[in-house]
């Protein structure tokens, strides 16, 4: 095993462990945002998928016998932090579910992307039960 990808890996999973930390303490506030029931639901419902994002990283650590390492996730805290700006400079408008759900977007898009690279290298390396429980994210992600 090449221990410079695996420490990648580590960092990377760390990494994702603070997106989606971050994303859960974000997602309430947008379910308080949206004007739209239906966004707050879509909302609310990507909140409980999240929790179980963060408890599938969990697993893949402990499946790795690692410890995640403390570290923030800067592109999510930016990605938040626009999400935000967007959030106040439409607030009271009717463009406010459009701006809250692109942020949204970006957001996912950026999940998709760690988890399509963290997928790639487990395999790489052999991790083929981390693997599986990458995948499953990662479908959920898309």
């Amino acid at each position: 095993m090449d221990n410079a990808l695996h420490r990648l890996f580590i960092e990377e999973l760390s990494d994702l462990i603070s997106a989606e930390t971050q994303l859960t303490k974000a997602l309430p506030k947008m379910v308080k945002s949206a004007n739209s029931e239906q966004l707050a639901d879509a909302f609310s419902s990507h909140l409980s998928e999240t929790e179980e994002h963060l408890a599938r990283l969990h697993q893949v650590f402990q499946s790795l016998g690692e410890t995640p390492k403390s570290t923030t996730c800067h592109a999510m805290k930016g990605l938040l932090k626009e999400a935000q700006e967007l959030k106040d400079e439409e607030e009271g408008s009717a463009a406010l579910d459009a701006a809250l759900i692109a942020a949204a977007q970006k957001v996912e898009h950026y999940e998709i992307a760690s988890y399509g690279t963290v997928c790639t290298w487990a395999e790489q390396m052999g991790h083929t039960t981390e693997l599986g429980l990458l995948k499953q994210t990662l479908g959920e992600e898309k």
